[in-house]
Parts: structure tokens; C-alpha cells; sequence
């Protein structure tokens, strides 16, 4: 069976191939439920003038960051080196497929064990999701693929300024619990802590009603800063409904993660989300998290960003 797979999502969308066998491996919703999105909720997402937050941070679990220094520009260029990364050969991407969840450098298809199915609920069944990723861990030491060629310079820029606002936030959070602003850095060991780079591509699907992108989770790490292409996908699970995420123009989509509730003592919860299938355009995001380095170890193994 595992023959007649492509290597990737984009290989199966560009293929125009679906058939019978990717149905069954790829379905994971079910189309006859009703909807659970509550679209009056849509308003409700925080949106944080970055440029004015001289004190503590509110404490919703997902908020809209606007005016937070990073150059549109080289927004729009991460997303175009994303991209190009995505449309290189299958070949040179495979060579970055890693082995464990802690290689700096992976690139995969992602997938799920499910256990039972209508038939028989004891089969372990292999379910795929409806994305493609490249992680990649850019701090403390910095790690790039080296295709395409523009890629890696991009992204330094850009972990460096997504680093910067998420110190910013993080500034934030901290004097809201009311702690001292220098001891932040000591207890987080944020000089030493993990940065994750994850760029996620969801390809036009032509079954999105039956199909995740990301099922429902929350990612490791203290912030996860996302930016979007644009495309419509990204749902955050809020008061027990779901809430579709537009994203205004030039900002970022903050979430917080696990660490983060750990580390605040469920003061800041961690923010559940999911990726939805689209049957139309091509959804493309970038996002990364920063994972604190607690004593005993060094942070979270392999989180994702919807």
C-alpha cells in the first residue's frame, strides 16, 4: 500500500489522484456533523498594539499582534521562500526528511496513529493529515536547508525578528504576573532555549469535507507566532466553540502554548487550534515557537504550528 503513496500532500494535490486508498488513509471527519464553528465569535480575538504595550500583556489565549517592527517585506519574503522551498524536486526534499523529532532539520507529511475504525475499533489505523512542514531550529544554533538558494538568509532575518517580538510579549506576560522583570530570563533561560521555525503547507484539497489539515492541539513551547499567506483554514477553540482566525493584514496570529501554561501555573492557557482542508487555494503558513529550557531538560519534543 505504502507503495502507491506519493511522498507528500503537494505531490498527491499536484497529481490530481486521489483515489479510494488516499480516502481512506486521509479520512478523519466526519461530513454529516454539524458544524461546530460559532461565527459571532469572530470579533472577539484581542488585537495588541504592539507599538504601545508598555505594560502587562492580556491573558487570552490567542491574540491578534499588530505594528510589532517586523518588515512587511520580509514577511512576504519568508512566505515566498517557504513556497519555493515547497516547489523544489521531491528528491531534494526527501534528502531533509529526519529520523526523530529533535533532528534541527525535518521535513514530512504529517500523520497520526488512530485506534478503531466503524469496522473494527481495534485496528490501529495510520491517519494522514492534509499538510506538509519543514522544521527547522533556528536558536540557539541556527539551521537551514540549503535549497533554495535565498533561504537561508531570509530566515535568519526573520527568526531574529520574530524573536525580538516574541521577547516583547513575553516582557508582557511577565510583569502581568506581577514578577520582576529581571528574573525572567533566569527562570526562562530564554538565552539558551529552543526557537522553532515551522513552515506548513495545506494544498488545495479535493475532499476538504472529510479531511484535516491539523486535527485539534496545542503546541509546545511558551509563543507560537504564526503568519499566513491569506488563506482561509485556521480555527482557535475559544469559550468551547470554534473561531475562525482572518488575519488583519500585517499581523501576527499569537498563541500560547504548553510551557507557557506550565510555567504560569495555568494562568496563561494554552491555546487549542486546528487546521482545516481547503477545497479551493492553497493555504501556506509560517510560524515558530520558543521552547523554554526548564531545569532538568531542554523544552518540548516536536510541536506543531496550524
Amino acid at each position: 500500500m505504502a507503495a502507491d503513496l506519493p511522498n507528500s500532500v503537494k505531490q498527491l494535490s499536484d497529481s490530481g489522484a486521489f483515489s479510494s486508498l488516499h480516502l481512506q488513509l486521509y479520512t478523519s471527519r466526519d461530513p454529516a456533523a454539524p458544524s461546530d464553528v460559532d461565527t459571532t465569535l469572530e470579533p472577539q480575538i484581542l488585537t495588541i498594539d504592539l507599538s504601545l504595550l508598555t505594560g502587562a500583556t492580556p491573558r487570552e489565549r490567542a491574540r491578534m499582534v499588530a505594528n510589532h517592527g517586523v518588515p512587511e517585506g520580509l514577511r512576504h519574503a519568508m512566505l515566498e521562500a517557504a513556497k519555493q522551498f515547497f516547489d523544489l524536486e521531491e528528491e531534494d526534499k526527501a534528502e531533509l526528511r529526519g529520523e526523530t523529532v529533535l533532528d534541527p532539520i525535518r521535513y514530512g507529511t504529517s500523520s497520526s496513529i488512530r485506534y478503531g475504525t466503524s469496522v473494527n475499533p481495534k485496528v490501529e489505523v495510520n491517519v494522514r493529515y492534509w499538510r506538509d512542514f519543514l522544521k527547522l531550529a533556528v536558536h540557539p544554533q541556527f539551521h537551514s536547508p540549503a535549497k533554495p538558494l535565498c533561504f537561508s538568509d531570509v530566515l535568519h532575518d526573520y527568526a531574529t525578528c520574530t524573536r525580538r517580538v516574541g521577547m516583547e510579549m513575553l516582557q508582557g506576560i511577565w510583569e502581568s504576573l506581577d514578577l520582576e522583570e529581571n528574573d525572567m530570563n533566569s527562570a526562562l533561560k530564554l538565552d539558551s532555549c529552543f526557537q522553532v521555525f515551522i513552515a506548513n503547507l495545506y494544498p488545495p484539497c479535493p475532499q476538504p469535507e472529510l479531511i484535516f489539515g491539523l486535527p485539534p492541539h496545542s503546541d509546545h513551547g511558551l509563543l507560537t507566532l504564526l503568519h499566513q499567506n491569506g488563506g482561509d483554514g485556521l480555527d482557535v477553540e475559544h469559550g468551547g466553540k470554534w473561531v475562525h482566525v482572518k488575519p488583519l493584514p500585517g499581523s501576527f496570529l499569537v498563541n500560547a502554548s504548553d510551557h507557557m501554561q506550565i510555567v504560569t501555573n495555568g494562568r496563561y492557557k494554552s491555546a487549542l487550534h486546528r487546521a482545516m482542508a481547503n477545497g479551493m487555494q492553497e493555504h501556506e503558513g509560517v510560524g515558530g515557537d520558543g521552547r523554554g529550557a526548564f531545569p532538568g531538560h531542554g523544552g518540548g519534543a516536536g510541536g506543531s504550528s496550524g
